[in-house]
């Protein structure tokens, strides 16, 4: 709410301009619809284990995403959190319920 106005203003001239208003409605569903909607089709699809290591994958492809188009290089550790992150999805057993 203390946002709003200060954001609301400097996005004003946005709401006249129809390709501004198109870009932002096309960058809506390409960011948040469409993987939503891939993200429930792929769950009712999958086995568990699967669809969890497909969303393990999710930094990794963030961050080469960032290197190729960003050129934004991982630290070391970073490298090695995002790794940890897909070897204990990849591993992980689950407990016979």
């Amino acid at each position: 709410l203390i946002v709003l106005p200060i954001g609301f203003t400097d996005a004003l001239p946005a709401f006249s301009a129809p390709p501004l208003l198109i870009a932002a409605i096309g960058v809506g569903i390409c960011s948040s619809v469409i993987p939503y909607i891939c993200d429930q089709l792929a769950m009712s699809r999958l086995p568990r284990s699967s669809f969890a290591l497909m969303l393990s994958l999710l930094p990794v492809t963030a961050t080469l995403i960032g290197v190729i188009v960003l050129r934004q290089i991982p630290s070391p550790t970073d490298c090695i959190g995002i790794a940890l992150v897909v070897a204990g999805v990849a591993f992980h057993k689950p407990a016979n319920a």
